[in-house]
């Protein structure tokens, strides 16, 4: 028996239904977070994350130069 060829959604995971519900749910979770917590906070939680990823480059390049070394 031949297989059935699966539509575009089918074959995408998750399909494009879930990605608008998270997509949907982002974006009240982001205005929650706005209306629960002062700017500064939110200028704090921003300055810390910038921080994080760019300790997480450095992480990255020193990796990257131990394996382009010897």
């Amino acid at each position: 028996m031949p297989k059935k060829e699966k539509s575009e959604e089918e074959r995408t995971w998750p399909p494009e239904s879930a990605r608008e519900h998270l997509r949907e749910a982002r974006a009240e979770m982001r205005e929650t977070i706005r209306a629960l917590f002062p700017p500064a906070f939110l200028e704090h939680r921003r300055a810390a994350r910038r921080e994080l990823l760019l300790a997480a480059r450095e992480l990255i390049d020193d990796a990257l130069e131990r394996t382009e070394v010897g």
